[in-house]
């Protein structure tokens, strides 16, 4: 069995392969990546059949290299091994999951015996193994009234970049009264009421989107490895419609 680790740690690298070694003395080869280019390039090469993978890796994030993977071989088991529960690395890493395949989600706060477990589950018996804590954020994600949907979490990206109004309604063929009837559903989800301020003003203190925003990173609901994913697929869509060179001088 060829097994990849992909972490740019090296006492977490040391860690996860005195596991696999012990979990199948003999019968394993280990290769190792610390950054996310370097992992694609040796998943290419060598087509491990089981990998270990931080989320968070500098090049390229786990979740890039995953799916780069995943398209060449849906048949890969990946055990996603991450340090964080955030919300935006548990709806993207469910973006890219092909149909049918086996993969795990745990945190690196596991015990030896927790990781162990998990890798004998996704590489030997061909379960997915998601941490306890990872499950209860993918009930929520799922949760039309408590999670944010899909179309909802798809507004908050781009009023983090700061689209207006009539550019969301192009991106995401609405017109211009839906795009902002999605954004309100968004301030809805996130408790995002009008405060006014201490002299009696009916105005908010807050500024909503900016608002929005900060709620949005304080809950993990978007962080920075998710919005540049997303920004990639903006770059994408801005150069398809021409608009990227209009802003050009």
């Amino acid at each position: 069995m060829l097994v990849m680790i992909a972490e740019d740690d090296g006492l977490h690298r040391t860690f996860a392969r005195g596991i696999i070694e012990h979990l199948w003395p003999g019968d394993v080869e280990v290769i190792e990546a610390s950054n996310g280019e370097d992992a694609m390039e040796l998943a290419f090469e060598r087509e491990p059949s089981c990998i270990v993978l931080d989320l968070q890796l500098p090049q390229a994030t786990g979740i890039e290299v995953a799916r780069s993977i995943w398209s060449r071989r849906a048949d890969t088991h990946i055990l996603f091994w991450s340090n964080f529960a955030d919300e935006a690395y548990v709806r993207g890493v469910a973006r890219i999951v092909p149909p049918g395949s086996v993969y795990g989600y745990v945190l690196k706060s596991a015990t030896e015996d927790g990781m162990r477990s998990a890798l004998r589950g996704v590489f030997r018996d061909g379960h997915c193994i998601i941490d306890r804590e990872i499950r209860g954020i993918q009930h929520r994600v799922q949760d039309r009234l408590e999670g944010i949907t899909d179309s909802e979490y798809e507004s908050l990206i781009d009023i983090a970049f700061g689209l207006t109004d009539k550019m969301i309604a192009a991106r995401r063929g609405l017109s211009t009264r839906g795009a902002q009837s999605r954004i309100q559903h968004l301030y809805d989800k996130l408790g995002l009421a009008p405060v006014s301020g201490a002299a009696g003003d009916n105005a908010s203190i807050f500024n909503s989107r900016t608002r929005a925003i900060y709620l949005a990173l304080a809950r993990g609901l978007i962080n920075v490895d998710a919005l540049r994913r997303e920004q990639y697929n903006f770059d994408i869509w801005l150069r398809g419609t021409g608009a990227d060179r209009a802003q050009k001088p």
